[in-house]
């Protein structure tokens, strides 16, 4: 005999017969239990793979594009090149004529974009260049934008006539002139006692 009670629960069954059912069930169904933890263990799958990482944008060193190249002339002050093309990334002391641009940018959706550029001087004024192929900045601002934008769904930005129309101005109720109106007084109060 069992050291349990039967106490009846919901249904008028006791506690023991519930139990003997759920006992039956895991040892006749082996296979719907397994078939159970499968399709849990499936569907935190698919939830884990529907989750995907933040990646940051990893932007390193200055963007010089073939516009501010152009804009080098030779003889030109290391201050000039240094606002035209901004401050460069490596200046070693052991190639004193010499500037070291780099530019890495590393975005979600779009291939990793990598360019050097190495400023030559001659006596503190610009000399040459040696680079790799720059970009245009609108060639540039094109290959990182990755956002596609869908037109169809932009409103209309232009009203007809037909919807003009509805918002005419109302004719304004004529205003009384000032010469109908008593002037207003002029005179206030001192802002202080005199001191004196």
């Amino acid at each position: 005999m069992s050291n349990c009670k039967s106490s009846t629960i919901k249904g008028g069954e006791s506690y023991n017969n519930q139990m003997n059912l759920l006992t039956n069930f895991n040892t006749a169904y082996p296979r719907v239990k397994a078939l159970t933890w499968l399709g849990l263990v499936f569907s935190l799958l698919n939830l884990c793979a529907c989750i995907t990482p933040y990646h940051i944008e990893v932007v390193q060193g200055n963007f010089v594009s073939s516009e501010q190249v152009q804009a080098l002339r030779p003889g030109m002050t290391r201050n000039q090149v240094r606002e035209i093309l901004g401050t460069p990334l490596i200046t070693s002391p052991f190639h004193a004529d010499r500037w070291d641009y780099a530019f890495t940018i590393r975005r979600t959706g779009t291939q990793p974009q990598h360019r050097k550029l190495s400023v030559f001087f001659k006596v503190d004024q610009f000399e040459r260049i040696e680079s790799d192929d720059l970009p245009s900045e609108s060639e540039f601002a094109a290959r990182i934008d990755t956002q596609k934008i869908n037109t169809s769904k932009l409103p209309r930005l232009e009203a007809t006539e037909k919807e003009l129309s509805a918002y005419k101005a109302k004719p304004q109720p004529a205003q009384p002139s000032d010469s109908d109106s008593a002037p207003a007084s002029m005179n206030y109060p001192p802002l202080e006692k005199s001191r004196y």
